[in-house]
């Protein structure tokens, strides 16, 4: 009997696909970089039956690769070609299992779309505060899969930050339950660390308990704009010392980046008279009377050239400009790389001096999330994809020499599988490839990624 046969018998016919035409979405990522046949593609619909394909799989010796949205930016979600490997598509597993108001708790299955899971707390009154400009296609199980940040990480940290418990199929098909909605368990090690950011390398995540949050009552959004990185940086400092916690998100966009959606967007409107080098996108939230809100929002930004919006379509707007800047740069050298946040004004200037150098032609297209060090540093124009290791090269020597990463929230995959061999020590890629090999020693689970 053929494995297609056996893991039809598992999962239904209709869900292992084998024909081109039904298998390229998913082996293809979705910048179109990396793209490698896999043997087919399985939909599993509950843990039970992924657990049964992957011990299938790991009988016959045959690689898994695991599978959200494929949204993924690093080429971690796809096959790499070099074996015998099957994708197992997570997006049938996508119930909601239970939501907990009194312990501000939901529990999802992996393949739930993010906005799905956004749109359930919000309708019980809760906020599930992780959001990312692709929510309304990437699952949950890759956004914690690659430990995604997104907007609010400032405020409520990253993917990894949100989780009280997991469930895991293991590379061997066992599963572990860790489905707890515990904030204290000081019982021994903590499991579910393993597996988040772990881009599927040891085991696939199939379930979590997700924490949610006050739903804030009021809002405010603010474009202002700076003449340099180092502005923005004195600018968080001066809000949060006045503002605190109400800082939900604080995120800088260049010029270069803005006149990318101007061209992108047909209808998009610079939101200021007059360009300015950069400018940093505001989010305030709190409790309470949406006037008190905006009147200390209007007092923070008094002697700034800023606009704040009047009206929920005002906001989105300006957030539409800020969500549309991956798609306005499409084909560039790109970087999710990360800094102490006094460091940005030294990154910014460090690297494209030594760009331009090299590259005198470099178009540089910065963006990103200020208020947790974190910037996505993308280099034109097109040509220079031809040249990625020697600008990524730049790139990283800057991010080094700083004390930064290379990759603050879209994960390593095939992209960055190389490079982090440069940027870690051999202890702590020892210690790595030991947790991998305990875990997974027939190398099974997503190969090629990260290690």
């Amino acid at each position: 009997m053929t494995l297609q046969k056996r893991l039809a018998d598992i999962v239904g016919g209709a869900n292992v696909l084998t024909e081109a035409a039904d298998t390229k979405p998913y082996t293809v990522d979705w910048r179109k970089q990396y793209a490698a046949p896999a043997e087919c593609v399985v939909r599993p619909a509950s843990t039970q039956e992924l657990a049964q394909v992957v011990a299938l799989c790991a009988r016959e010796n045959v690689a898994v690769v695991p599978q959200g949205g494929n949204t993924g930016l690093v080429g971690g979600s796809v096959p790499t070609g070099a074996r015998r490997e099957i994708v197992l598509a997570l997006g049938r597993m996508n119930r909601i299992r239970e939501l907990d108001r009194l312990n501000d708790t939901v529990t999802v299955e992996a393949g739930c779309v993010l906005a799905t899971v956004q749109r359930a707390a919000l309708e019980a009154g809760r906020l599930f505060p992780l959001s990312l400009a692709a929510e309304g296609s990437c699952q949950i199980g890759g956004n914690l899969s690659t430990n995604a940040g997104g907007v609010n990480v400032l405020r409520y940290g990253t993917a990894r930050e949100q989780v009280l418990g997991l469930e895991v199929v293991l590379p061997d098909g066992r599963v572990w339950n860790g489905l707890r909605g515990l904030r204290k368990d000081n019982t021994g090690y903590d499991l579910k660390q393993l597996f988040l950011g772990a881009e599927g390398t040891l085991g696939v995540i199939t379930a979590a308990v997700l924490r949610l949050y006050p739903k804030p009552s009021a809002s405010a959004t603010a474009w202002i704009a700076l003449a340099n990185p180092g502005e923005a940086v004195e600018l968080l400092a001066e809000l949060r010392e006045r503002l605190g916690e109400r800082i939900s998100a604080f995120e800088l966009v260049s010029r270069a980046c803005l006149e990318a959606v101007l061209a992108h967007l047909s209808d998009a409107r610079d939101p200021l008279r007059a360009p300015h080098p950069w400018y940093v996108l505001v989010e305030l939230a709190d409790s309470g009377a949406p006037e008190a809100l905006l009147e200390r929002a209007a007092g923070a930004l008094e002697e700034r050239e800023a606009v704040l919006a009047q009206s929920g379509e005002q906001a989105r707007a300006l957030w539409r400009i800020r969500e549309s800047i991956p798609e306005a740069q499409f084909t560039n050298v790109k970087h999710d790389i990360s800094v102490s946040i006094s460091r940005i004004p030294a990154f910014v200037e460090m690297a494209e001096r030594a760009l331009v150098a090299a590259f005198p032609d470099a178009q540089i297209f910065c963006f990103g999330h200020v208020g947790d060090g974190n910037l996505h540093y993308n280099v034109g124009p097109r040509h220079l994809v031809d040249q990625r290791d020697a600008v990524s090269r730049i790139v990283y020597d800057a991010v080094a020499r700083l004390g930064g990463s290379i990759s603050a929230e879209h994960g390593l995959g095939q992209l960055k599988r190389e490079a982090v061999r440069r940027q870690k020590s051999p202890l702590e890629l020892e210690l790595m490839r030991t947790l991998k090999d305990a875990l997974d020693p027939k190398g099974l689970m997503n190969p090629g990624k990260v290690l």
